[in-house]
């Protein structure tokens, strides 16, 4: 039957080449995803002619792999490799001798490994496939010598298909205007995949760094010298929670409010505050950070997050929006327990003590708290790095020092004894 091997007929939106005029199409994803296919597919769409033996629009492929070994049983002899998508009219050929497949109409396509870029000097190319770039141990020279290779034809091409890491490399090609990228979470090729297994790394890994990386494919990044690490974020994760003492639901409201603005601020923390301060230990519960297009919509979220955790108040940043923050909130609920903060000092310099706190291991955090996270990794001591306000980190860092660092200065301050 023919229908197998018809892939644009079935495949997913994110295994199709995109439209445009672009020289490296990235496709980025968890774990069973379907990068694979995906990735057979394009160099078959490209070394293949409309019938067996007609030419197709590349003639010189490579096939390039974390190792030797990795490329031949993944890319090429794989259960989504080159050979299995193959129609028995159009398959090629594996030559051992030389590394290469070579197809019934002349095309030929070279396997070499990213871990040795010197073999990638000297051949030339009009297409490649790149294969888990961001495992390679040197993908900075490996990727030249290719891009130095790929220059045959009119427009020569390429496709990496790779689960994301925090890698130089990768985020350069990224950045390039003639690069495009589809993403897609291990869950687009669910009905390929055993329920079972989506069901066991879910429960495992669903709301963790790992999770986000090999399962929802996120690229994951860290601004050097942030004031907090993914490794420690990942570290203080916490899977059971205690009974609190205390929670409160931190809101760091928008400057402005319409479609374009920045997104309200809402984290909800709990607080274990038995013995000295030392002892003390919160836990980041939930991030409920919303569009706030309308103000009553992020009040009532906020409200909603005190209801849903039986908090003890709101409290909430007020240097843009001064009573009016409160005016708000008593618009949707009068009687809510409320208090105000005021900044006295940048951004970066309030979230220093709370970053401390976490180096003590003092801060804990449940799951899925990923674009909080994402934030928290782009604050530094010279500022916030990131794109946008760092909204989910201050209603963040309110909510600590709450909790934590206003209780414990006042628990510090010596009494005052009069003398009779």
């Amino acid at each position: 039957m023919a229908l197998p091997f018809l892939f644009e007929a079935w495949a997913l939106d994110h295994q199709m080449p995109p439209e445009g005029d672009w020289r490296t199409w990235v496709i980025m994803g968890g774990r069973g995803a379907g990068k694979t296919r995906a990735g057979s597919e394009w160099v078959r769409s490209m070394v293949e002619g409309s019938r067996a033996l007609e030419k197709g629009r590349a003639k010189r492929v490579a096939l390039v792999g974390e190792t030797y070994d990795q490329a031949r049983e993944v890319m090429v002899f794989g259960d989504s490799g080159i050979l299995a998508c193959s129609p028995p009219d159009r398959r090629p050929t594996w030559v051992a001798t030389r590394r290469t497949l070579v197809w019934p109409n002349g095309a030929e396509a070279m396997v070499f490994s990213g871990n040795d870029p010197e073999a990638l000097r000297g051949p030339q190319f009009d297409a490649a496939w790149v294969d888990e770039l961001a495992k390679w141990k040197k993908p900075r020279e490996a990727w030249d010598m290719l891009q130095f290779g790929l220059r045959l034809g009119d427009n020569p091409r390429q496709v990496v298909t790779t689960t994301p890491r925090n890698v130089g490399i990768l985020k350069e090609i990224l950045e390039l205007a003639s690069s495009t990228v589809t993403r897609a979470p291990t869950e687009a090729n669910a009905a390929n995949l055993a329920p079972s297994f989506l069901e066991e790394v879910r429960m495992r890994y669903a709301g963790t760094r790992l999770g986000r990386q090999e399962l929802d494919g996120v690229l994951l990044e860290e601004e050097e010298g942030a004031l907090w690490s993914l490794q420690q974020l990942e570290e203080n994760r916490a899977d059971k929670l205690p009974d609190f003492d205390r929670i409160v639901v931190a809101v760091d409201p928008p400057v402005t409010a319409h479609a374009g603005s920045d997104e309200c601020g809402i984290v909800v923390v709990g607080a274990v505050t038995q013995g000295p301060p030392q002892d003390w230990c919160a836990y980041v519960l939930e991030d409920a950070t919303m569009s706030a297009a309308k103000p009553t919509a992020w009040a009532k979220g906020a409200i909603d997050a005190l209801e849903r955790w039986e908090a003890d108040k709101i409290v909430a940043e007020v240097n843009q929006g001064g009573d009016l923050v409160e005016s708000v909130i008593r618009q949707v609920d009068a009687l809510v327990p409320y208090k105000s903060v005021r900044a006295t000092r940048g951004k970066s310099a309030r979230a220093e003590p709370v970053a401390a706190l976490y180096d003590q291991g003092r801060v804990r955090h449940s799951r899925g708290l990923g674009a909080l996270e994402d934030q928290m990794t782009k604050m530094t001591a010279q500022g916030y790095k990131g794109s946008g306000s760092p909204d989910r980190l201050d209603a963040l860092v309110w909510a600590v020092h709450e909790l934590m660092i206003a209780p414990a200065a006042s628990h510090k301050r010596p009494r005052i004894r009069t003398l009779g």
